[in-house]
């Protein structure tokens, strides 16, 4: 059974002076989030952006994929913290999400580094939100073992 999620937006002005807000999510746990184009492209100032959102939906993807593959390869992680970067910037026509880089550090006992990278690199390739973005943005990441 697919899972349909929603989000609900609405925007008052000129894309340079207007404002817009994210009003609700599906879940409910988001609502009255402030979107400007100045948070996009300058300071936040309390405001998020899409890129920022798209940030947050790739690093829990990614940290989901990678824990998925780390528990299938008999090696369960104890704890990952996933940062992803997510980079809008001018290009020739215009706009563009650019790159989103991801970054993981995890406690996975019985792991050698080596095999930590190699499934994080797959992880990256293997989560939907990756999948999503594929040939479309440049998508790395760096993985560190701790612990």
């Amino acid at each position: 059974m697919a899972a349909v999620r929603r989000a609900e937006a609405t925007w008052t002005g000129s894309l340079a002076e207007g404002s817009g807000m994210i009003n609700n999510v599906t879940s409910g746990s988001i609502a009255r989030l402030p979107v400007t184009w100045a948070s996009r492209t300058e300071a936040a100032d309390g405001r998020t952006s899409p890129e920022e959102l798209v940030a947050a939906a790739h690093a829990s993807c990614y940290a989901m994929a990678f824990s998925g593959d780390l528990t299938r390869n008999g090696t369960p992680p104890t704890s990952l913290e996933v940062d992803a970067t997510v980079t809008f910037d001018k290009v020739e026509a215009g706009w563009k999400v650019v790159s989103s880089a991801l970054t993981v550090r995890g406690v996975v006992p019985g792991i050698d580094a080596a095999t930590f990278t190699t499934l994080a690199e797959a992880a990256r390739d293997g989560c939907p939100i990756s999948g999503m973005m594929k040939g479309n943005v440049a998508l790395s990441v760096e993985a560190t073992l701790e612990g």
